[in-house]
């Protein structure tokens, strides 16, 4: 079971990855935590339990490694028991244990809860720390001080330092403490690249796949298994009481079908939602538009314009080109903006900005 270090020099000496200055500089981190995983102190009688070692905040710009890096530490743990989850599904995850533990009568649902995760893992890894919702903002600190006193470590990923974290949000004072809980017990770091290896995948590629067909579905299988870079998992989001699903999510990456995201009774909150919670959307099979399908349509149109002053890449297929896509019926004109969009979306350094 080799060390962080090591897996990265050997990737690097095979052609897996190019060496990164900024990359390199975290790797130690890693490897303290690894080592101090692998070799706890003894406990003893005479003394109180030893404390665990800090954790680690990976935090920087979208594209950068940080995601990467955290993969290739936790599954190269071995023995000790380990999870890596995004953060939105664990928070989920955590409502729904929460629910069920409420029901058996008990005052502090949060205190079980914490506790059935502390028994399974020592290490919890998180992709893509960010709080949005106020369900979560108002539990989060006192899951995680739960968590911490039990002895898991926690490493996790996120595009935005920590005192940015539920920024503008309600009632925000009430989670300001689980900030100051993160700089106490783990280590904060930004990973300061000037490249984003995601865009640099996509460079020169392909977004915008048609028609839809055998061919331009194997692309984007192609794209998905490319960018995604492992198993994925659902993502529920959570917008005024509703529920908006994205089947497949990883990395910042969510692929669905036109039908599941602009067929149902969706509004602008959801899409904005959903371009707050992803930093590449995969969109396949998105037919012909018209009077028949008008208001799959309107929704098309209000998912785009979200997508777009997000600046969230968007891959997909389709039946034709942006500009053929809708022909005829009320709405023709208003498309020609988001024909015109998706065109902008297709080039290369959409998303830098």
């Amino acid at each position: 079971m080799n060390d962080l270090r090591t897996l990265y020099d050997q990737m690097i000496a095979d052609g897996t990855l190019r060496a990164d200055p900024a990359q390199e500089a975290v790797i130690p981190e890693f490897d303290r935590l690894r080592d101090a995983l692998m070799n706890p102190p003894k406990k003893s009688l005479f003394r109180k339990a030893p404390e665990p070692p800090k954790g680690l905040y990976l935090w920087g710009g979208v594209g950068r490694g940080k995601s990467m890096l955290m993969d290739l530490f936790v599954s190269n743990l071995g023995n000790i028991p380990a999870r890596r989850v995004h953060f939105h599904a664990f928070m989920q995850e955590i409502h729904a244990a929460m629910h069920e533990a409420r029901k058996t009568g008990v005052e502090d649902a949060i205190a079980p809860v914490a506790k059935d995760v502390s028994d399974k893992v020592r290490l919890l890894a998180f992709d893509e720390m960010q709080i949005t919702d106020i369900t979560d903002a108002m539990i989060v600190g006192r899951l995680f001080e739960a968590l911490f006193a039990d002895g898991v470590v926690v490493i996790t990923t996120s595009n935005r330092i920590p005192d940015d974290l539920y920024k503008h949000g309600l009632n925000r004072d009430l989670f300001v403490p689980f900030i100051e809980l993160i700089k106490q017990r783990m280590v904060l770091h930004e990973l300061v690249s000037p490249t984003d290896y995601r865009q640099d995948r996509l460079a020169g590629s392909t977004v915008y796949f048609s028609p839809s067909n055998e061919d331009s579905r194997a692309a984007m299988n192609a794209v998905w298994h490319d960018l995604a870079g492992g198993e994925a998992a659902p993502l529920t989001l959570k917008v005024k009481g509703r529920e908006v699903i994205l089947p497949k999510f990883r990395n910042g990456v969510a692929r669905t079908r036109f039908h599941d995201l602009c067929g149902q009774p969706l509004g602008p909150a959801d899409y904005l939602a959903v371009a707050e919670a992803v930093k590449v959307l995969m969109l396949d099979d998105i037919p012909s538009l018209g009077r028949s399908n008008f208001n799959e349509a309107k929704r098309f149109v209000t998912l785009i314009d979200a997508l777009y002053e997000a600046r969230v890449r968007f891959i997909c297929s389709a039946a034709a080109e942006p500009e053929m896509l809708y022909l005829e019926g009320e709405g023709t004109f208003e498309f020609e903006r988001t024909a015109s969009r998706l065109r902008e979306m297709q080039s290369e350094d959409w998303g830098d900005a």
